[in-house]
């Protein structure tokens, strides 16, 4: 399954770098973490029923930092 994320973060990669067309990269790094993180979070928070501590659990993160990252992308329910 992990190989299976990889890959196609890979062939998105290359597909970047090919469409860019002479431009200059610039901030990949948080390009590729928030189109990951984001609906990693929504499908997480969905299999935990919306159970902030469990889907910190299954994320191996505490439930501060799981509740700062929702506020961040605007799904925290208090939004």
């Amino acid at each position: 399954m992990s190989t299976d994320i990889a890959d196609c973060v890979r062939r998105s990669l290359n597909r970047y770098f090919r469409d860019l067309d002479g431009e200059t990269p610039h901030a990949i790094y948080d390009m590729v973490i928030g189109c990951v993180e984001k609906p990693m979070l929504e499908v997480v928070m969905k299999q935990a029923g919306g159970n902030q501590t469990v889907a910190a659990e299954m994320l191996g993160l505490s439930r501060s930092t799981l509740r700062r990252k929702l506020a961040q992308y605007q799904l925290d329910q208090s939004s």
